[in-house]
């Protein structure tokens, strides 16, 4: 798959970072408050860059693993937690209302799904991909080739749904057992066996003691069937999800459009890892917004060398990390342009380094 990536603008960056230098602060002192809008400066082609206007995808999905007991849910809950999403009952839902962002939640895989439009800032749309049946990953294959290149397409045309102009883009899932999916798929992609796998698989919606143990026996038993991969894709394709892969669809979209993207929590990192495998020029698109208390989110984090802007033990998904996440943008913005140079405030510049 081929991601074509607008260059990042090193003179636009450059010129964001000698700005960081002049504003009435010692230098550095603001930490990665400092590194956003150069970050961002790059991508927008501005050395005065913005996070708004920004939006918020959240893409739902059931796994047929989740017969396994690997949740300490029933799969209806997925279902369930579309209508909460609409109602404006979610964690996303309040976040998204707070930061005054558009939520789009998109429908690739639920049972009962629906589509539906509902009041003004949440909308739900159902993707043809919902449809289409997918596999157990313990004993077969998550989703053929057809599958997966339309759970692909459905997170990039969710992209492309969105209204012109969306600089900052917040992506998050929901889906009973994705968080074994996504174990299973960082567990290939990291090259993790045995032992080295059981510690990328966490809690979850909550699990423990038996459970647990189920659900690592479950990752290890799909590694076993599936033995190597010949792209980061495959993985995807053979032991993801619909929403898993429609993450990746929407973040290389997002990247090829010039956003800049947020990337959640350990599923939305996984997929994200899977990009960057694929199309390592994605890289320079992505902030990340916090590290989960999913030990697996950690790993992954590193073979990105991630450095996370919040770490408040969060373990929900579903964009929420994203979007408080946002609000760190907004405010290294406002500083980055609002912010009094040495010069026009008319006070002595010490010249520290």
């Amino acid at each position: 798959m081929k991601v074509v990536v607008p260059p990042f603008d090193l003179a636009s960056a450059e010129l964001a970072r000698a700005r960081q230098q002049r504003l009435t602060k010692p230098r550095g002192s603001l930490g990665l408050l400092e590194d956003i809008p150069v970050q961002l400066a790059g991508l927008q082609r501005t050395a005065l860059p913005a996070s708004r206007p920004a939006a918020a995808i959240v893409f739902a999905s059931d796994h047929p693993v989740a017969r396994h007991g690997v949740s300490a849910y029933p799969v209806e809950v997925t279902a369930a937690m579309l209508r909460n999403f609409v109602a404006g009952g979610a964690a996303a839902s309040v976040l998204a209302k707070e930061l005054r962002v558009p939520l789009h939640i998109v429908d690739v895989g639920v049972r009962d799904g629906a589509d539906l439009a509902f009041e003004q800032d949440i909308r739900l749309a159902r993707a043809p991909v919902a449809r289409d049946e997918v596999g157990d990953l313990r004993v077969e294959d998550a989703m053929s080739e057809a599958t997966f290149a339309r759970a692909v397409l459905a997170g990039a045309a969710a992209v492309d749904a969105l209204p012109a102009g969306v600089l900052v883009l917040a992506l998050g899932e929901m889906g009973i057992g994705n968080t074994t999916a996504a174990s299973a798929v960082a567990a290939m992609l990291l090259d993790a066996r045995g032992a080295d796998a059981d510690t990328l698989v966490g809690a979850g919606t909550g699990v423990s003691g038996a459970a647990l143990a189920r659900k690592r026996a479950v990752v290890r038993d799909a590694l076993a069937r599936v033995g190597k991969v010949g792209s980061s894709l495959e993985a995807v394709r053979r032991l993801g999800g619909r929403d898993i892969a429609a993450l990746f669809g929407a973040a290389a979209r997002a990247c090829e459009r010039g956003m800049a993207i947020l990337v959640d929590g350990f599923i939305v990192s996984t997929a994200v890892l899977a990009l960057v495998r694929t199309a390592p020029a994605v890289r320079r698109s992505l902030f990340f917004a916090h590290r989960s208390a999913e030990p697996g989110h950690r790993r992954v984090l590193e073979a990105m060398e991630a450095r996370p802007l919040l770490d408040l033990e969060l373990r929900l998904g579903e964009a929420s990390g994203a979007l408080l996440a946002l609000s760190l943008l907004d405010h290294a913005c406002a500083l980055h342009v609002r912010m009094a140079t040495f010069a026009s405030a008319g006070v002595p510049d010490g010249g520290a380094p």
